[in-house]
């Protein structure tokens, strides 16, 4: 993985939160240091996954991909650590693109948090949205770390 000093000042972002069933995706802007929640990706197969990201990266033209990294909460790696690094691996080598990881622990509490002090009381419609914003909260942490 790069560098985040090395990574591009300028440009969009598309940032993940990796999931075995679920991929939350969310977008920004380096310059603006902005982050918003985009989709989710609920595909049955890595083919509809891939073609999935493929599509937003074509759309979107990021500079820059961000992965969650998930972390128990004493910082300790765990078995979706190594998986979602080696998404992270696949991303980079399919696309080119810099990817960089970012601790992920607590987004999704805090997202659904968000979202339940937002009105959303039904946990059934806040769960069709938690991913992309936890996806949003890793995005603009991201940036607060990188500033």
């Amino acid at each position: 993985m790069p560098d985040p000093a090395a990574l591009p000042a300028r440009g969009t972002v598309l940032a993940f939160d990796f999931g075995e069933k679920r991929i939350g995706v969310a977008v920004g802007e380096c310059e603006l240091r902005t982050a918003s929640a985009l989709t989710t990706l609920d595909a049955e197969t890595n083919d509809a996954r891939w073609s999935g990201i493929g599509r937003l990266l074509d759309e979107w033209k990021p500079a820059l991909l961000v992965v969650g990294l998930p972390l128990s909460p004493d910082g300790e790696p765990h078995d979706m650590t190594a998986r979602a690094q080696r998404f992270a691996r696949q991303l980079e080598g399919r696309y080119r693109l810099p990817v960089a990881l970012q601790d992920e622990r607590f987004t999704s509490a805090e997202a659904d948090a968000q979202l339940r002090d937002g009105g959303q009381k039904d946990w059934r419609e806040r769960k069709k949205q938690l991913d992309a914003h936890a996806a949003q909260l890793i995005l603009k942490d991201y940036f607060d770390v990188t500033a």
